[in-house]
């Protein structure tokens, strides 16, 4: 088996759930999604558009979010990319702040922006976070910036269809409101991910485990797409990318 890194099991398990996408987007400080996106564009023949926040090969857009978000109430906006600094079994995301008292905060994040209305229209939401650990991935949230789906009758094309985390792959089940494992990162365990969920989700009794990048793959992630993030994201790729980055040098 070809080995690859952690980071490159991410990109290459986003580019796979990205499949189908006309436009795809990411947000600020999004490295792996970004790169998955560009992943998934250069295996798409042509037939994926992909708008990379902070890049200027790779962002299109004329007016920022304003555009992003017209696009989004127009239904042209295929995937993005959500976190939060707590994420709940309800898939609610809290982007604001965790202790005490809202305003008062014990910890403050930098806030929701768009994410709750593009959480609304974009109709595959990827909720990422690498941090696996039960003080992110909690049994509710302290506070909800962008709310789950709620089955209440409220039109809503958008929402997630999954998180991915340093451990796992959860699809969301939308009818049930909750998260189901779908597979287990190599060289990890169901163990492993339920002691450190901090919510409760439905598990098979055989989980399988996340599928790996072939050579193909990983030879077109370490040199084109690679090549390609690093406009946006230099540091991200020196460290994952040590290679390309010093033969860039």
């Amino acid at each position: 088996m070809t080995s690859f890194s952690r980071q490159e099991l991410l990109i290459t398990t986003i580019a796979r759930l990205l499949q189908g996408c006309r436009l795809v987007a990411t947000g600020a400080s999004s490295p792996i999604p970004g790169a998955g996106a560009l992943l998934a564009r250069a295996q798409s023949n042509g037939r994926m558009r992909v708008n990379v926040l902070g890049s200027v090969r790779n962002d299109f857009l004329c007016d920022g979010g304003v555009e992003l978000f017209d696009l989004a109430g127009q239904g042209r906006l295929d995937a993005f990319f959500l976190g939060g600094g707590q994420i709940d079994g309800e898939a609610n995301i809290n982007l604001v702040g965790a202790g005490g008292e809202y305003p008062q905060t014990a910890v403050r994040w930098p806030g929701s922006f768009g994410s709750g209305y593009l959480y609304y229209l974009v109709p595959r939401v990827i909720l990422f976070r690498e941090e696996h650990t039960r003080r992110v991935l909690v049994q509710t949230v302290d506070f909800i910036s962008s709310a789950g789906p709620k089955n209440d009758g409220t039109y809503r094309p958008g929402g997630p269809i999954g998180l991915l985390t340093n451990l796992c792959w959860f699809a969301f089940d939308r009818d049930k409101r909750r998260f189901r494992l779908d597979s287990v990162h190599p060289g990890h365990t169901v163990e492993e991910v339920r002691d450190n969920t901090g919510f409760e989700f439905d598990c098979a009794d055989e989980v399988p485990s996340t599928a790996v990048p072939d050579a193909a793959t990983l030879t077109l992630l370490r040199t084109r797409i690679a090549a390609e993030i690093a406009e946006t994201y230099p540091r991200f790729v020196a460290q994952v990318f040590p290679d390309l980055a010093a033969a860039g040098e």
